[in-house]
């Protein structure tokens, strides 16, 4: 698929078949995330990766163990998602990184006196690419805020350093209904951009 095309086609899906994705398709997706841009080549991104009914089960028990929360639950076909990436982001590597002696003699500086944490910029490159490689694979995927970090995190022994970014659901679409956000337009490219001065 031609990259103008997965990014046209590119939607958040909320409804899975639950049907398995196979591990090379996984492997690629995964893969492509892995490849984004990263602030003095810090690293500093990791992907959990959660597969099948057990761990995908877990997850959400964790994130929706209220069950009154649970019974209301917009989204029941979402749980039907049979991989969940959690895209994780650890300041430490990027602190590690900015302290050698080529990027402190760079006058560059670092994190402490970044107005951007880069390293939420390079999880949130990894998190487009993810998606994208989605569409490519002919998968469905949705970004969505990882629910409750503070009990799922450590339930998968996610260091205590690591920063959770967001969660990506993968798997084969089904008819869903659209989020109430798709009704609005899209700012049209001439209202976007600004060539040349405000």
């Amino acid at each position: 698929m031609e990259l103008r095309w997965a990014i046209r086609g590119r939607r958040m899906v909320r409804s899975f078949d639950g049907s398995p994705v196979a591990p090379e398709v996984i492997d690629r997706v995964l893969d492509a995330a892995r490849r984004g841009p990263s602030a003095g080549f810090a690293q500093g991104v990791d992907l959990l990766v959660l597969e099948g009914a057990e761990q995908t089960g877990r997850y959400w028990d964790l994130a929706l163990a209220d069950p009154q929360r649970r019974a209301r639950f917009r989204w029941p076909r979402l749980l039907a998602a049979p991989v969940l990436v959690v895209v994780l982001t650890s300041p430490s590597a990027y602190h590690a990184r900015y302290g050698e002696a080529d990027k402190t003699s760079s006058g560059a500086g670092g994190p402490d006196v970044w107005l951007v944490p880069w390293w939420w910029v390079d999880g949130g490159m990894a998190a487009m690419l993810l998606l994208l490689a989605a569409v490519d694979e002919g998968l469905g995927a949705l970004l969505f805020t990882t629910e409750h970090p503070g009990s799922v995190l450590p339930a998968f022994g996610v260091p205590d350093d690591r920063l959770a970014l967001a969660t990506v659901a993968l798997g084969h679409p089904t008819q869903d209904e659209p989020g109430q956000s798709s009704t609005r337009p899209r700012r049209p490219l001439h209202d976007v951009v600004h060539r040349g001065h405000w």
